[in-house]
Order: C-alpha cells, then sequence, then structure tokens
C-alpha cells in the first residue's frame, strides 16, 4: 500500500515534452505557493530526465515518480 500524497494542483500535460512541458509546469508553479505540491502527469517519455533536473535548478523538490503503464506521475513539493 503506498502513502497518498496531497496535492494542491493536477496538472495533466499529455504527450507535452521537452521545453515546452516545462514552461507549462512553470506557469502552474507560479501560481503555488511555497510547500504546496502539484501533481504532474505526463505521457513523454523525455519527462522523466526533464522534470527532475528542473526541480533541482529551480529548487522544488520531487517527493515521488510513479509509472502509470500509460505515464508518469510526478508529484513536486513548490521550493522557495
Amino acid at each position: 500500500m503506498t502513502e497518498e500524497i496531497k496535492t494542491d494542483l493536477v496538472y495533466d500535460a499529455g504527450p507535452t515534452g521537452c521545453g515546452e512541458l516545462i514552461m507549462n509546469v512553470f506557469r502552474k508553479m507560479k501560481t503555488l505557493d511555497t510547500g504546496q505540491i502539484i501533481k504532474v502527469v505526463s505521457y513523454d517519455s523525455g519527462a522523466k530526465e526533464d522534470l527532475p533536473a528542473w526541480c533541482r535548478l529551480q529548487g522544488h523538490q520531487l517527493l515521488k515518480i510513479e509509472d502509470s503503464g500509460v505515464g508518469r506521475h510526478y508529484w513536486i513539493k513548490k521550493g522557495k
């Protein structure tokens, strides 16, 4: 049994990838307060590399990655 993470916002990015995915997540993160959590759903295989790297660069905490079989779900806690 996995622990459920309370999310403040869910963003379904669909097949959006690369720079467009990062820019969209960046815009969504701007609407959140520090400490709030966004769940990003992505079907782009490159997101598994792009999102963790972007989180490190931006000071956000990647809490969890879950493979849904079709895509991946990413829980990101907003930093400062």
